[in-house]
């Protein structure tokens, strides 16, 4: 029986060959972002020559870390998301159903917005990320007995972490459809819940991480007759079901930074307390005024001495992590979202930057959008209908300088000659004020009588 158990763990713990070879790089990347202690307990710093673990220990809790990842992701998120998406139900309009999943997507109180938001970011984050919709078998006759009981489809988010293999199948109009997928439902101290999905059956497992021992716990039907599961891609791969992340490059340059600062608080330490080098029968006290008895008929040559520490290269290291950062806002198109302080970029530098910034978004919207038709598909599916409706992202993001164009209207002003002209520039200024008294049309630019004194 031992035997049987041993095998059932050894093959539902088995995973993708891609996933074996992402898994490492995939939890970097999760510490990356999300830092704090998880980043802290991964000791990413790069350990001295000699150095204990105790020192090894106080190090790694003095540093701080500097978190780009989060940082550009959330820059990202906030453009994206800064308008809600446009939703035509089609036919299921006006649905209880679909009601309570755009209030409630994921029965666990966060509304569809919400549940797309952390689906965007998790895709960012590690390339891509899987949605699950899944609805309780509770065999009711009619679709109204499960309203009245309140069944009805709802989402899961996995993280390429928690899904452990998966594999496509080409059908015979030439699309790829998922045919198999298991991924870890739950960890509760050393048992793991994995539930395993194929196009007929769904099986849940129970593994015990301490005995290595696996059993069968349930076996349902697959109802639907395929797998509602999707890849949110955040920018796609060469390889199926594998995506591009926003940090790759980034968490990288993020560790050098990390380790940069623990040198920096390794030099002011030692500019503030130097080595004392002393012999093995030296008595000496330590603090301000401390007491240094030396032998008698020591030998001269021996006297305690300090190991003074020059602490110029602390400048140095700051200028590495400034460049540093600079790199990254160069990878990620966001040096003038994230700055804080006036940077020496011409109009063109930055409105290159901003139609790079407004074209990664724009990507990404569209794979949200595609994203959320293939969830509505699955809900449309799951109850005996189908979608018909549609989902539309934001497509521009129209990231403006308002000071630069401010300043640079005032300039063309000042120039101008023409009344033509003028009122050309004052209509410009009135829509970057956002007055609301501005006429519809840039047909009032025709005459300047129309922008007049009186209208203003």
């Amino acid at each position: 029986m031992n035997n049987t158990l041993t095998d059932a763990y050894r093959y539902i713990t088995t995973t993708n060959k891609e996933y074996t070879r992402n898994r490492d790089r995939w939890e970097f990347l999760y510490n990356s972002y999300v830092g704090g202690e998880t980043y802290r307990d991964a000791a990413y710093l790069t350990r001295y020559k000699l150095e204990t673990n105790a020192e090894y220990q106080q190090r790694l809790r003095e540093t701080p870390l500097d978190n780009e990842c989060q940082s550009v992701i959330q820059v990202y998120t906030s453009f994206l998301f800064r308008e809600c998406p446009d939703r035509d139900y089609g036919s299921l309009d006006g649905r209880s159903d679909v009601e309570a999943f755009c209030q409630d997507a994921d029965m666990d109180g966060r509304d569809l917005d919400a549940f797309m938001k952390d689906a965007h970011t998790w895709a960012s984050v590690f390339g891509h990320t899987w949605i699950l919709m899944t609805k309780p078998a509770i065999g009711a006759a009619t679709l109204g007995a499960e309203q009245q009981m309140g069944v009805r489809p709802y989402v899961n988010l996995l993280t390429p972490l928690a899904v452990m293999d998966w594999t496509w199948e080409r059908q015979p109009n030439g699309a790829y459809q998922l045919s198999y997928i298991k991924y870890i439902e739950e960890v509760v101290d050393k048992i793991t819940v994995i539930r395993e999905w194929t196009k007929d059956v769904i099986k849940t497992w129970t593994a015990r991480d301490d005995t290595k021992e696996a059993s069968l716990t349930a076996e349902e039907v697959n109802e639907l007759g395929l797998i509602p599961a999707i890849t949110v891609y955040n920018k796609r791969s060469a390889i199926r079901g594998l995506g591009v992340s926003d940090i790759n490059d980034i968490a990288d340059l993020q560790r050098r930074i990390y380790n940069y600062n623990s040198e920096i608080e390794q030099a002011i330490r030692l500019d503030g307390h130097p080595s004392l080098v002393v012999t093995p029968d030296t008595q000496y006290g330590s603090g301000a005024g401390a007491v240094i008895v030396v032998p008698e008929n020591s030998d001269p040559g021996l006297r305690p001495y300090y190991l003074e520490h020059g602490g110029a290269n602390i400048s140095s290291i700051h200028d590495s992590i400034r460049l540093i950062k600079d790199t990254i806002d160069k990878l990620s198109n966001t040096g003038s979202i994230r700055a804080t302080e006036t940077r020496t970029l011409s109009g063109v530098a930055m409105e290159v930057e901003f139609s790079l910034l407004s074209a990664r978004l724009s990507e990404k919207a569209d794979q949200m959008e595609l994203a959320e038709e293939q969830l509505w598909r699955l809900f449309a599916a799951y109850q005996g209908t189908e979608w018909d409706g549609s989902v539309e992202y934001p497509g521009s993001f129209n990231v403006r300088d308002l000071q630069r164009e401010f300043q640079q209207l005032q300039v063309a002003k000042s120039a101008a000659t023409s009344p033509e002209a003028i009122a050309v520039i004052d209509f410009r200024l009135r829509e970057l004020l956002e007055d609301p008294r501005l006429p519809n049309s840039e047909e009032a630019m025709s005459t300047p009588g129309d922008l007049g004194a009186n209208n203003v």
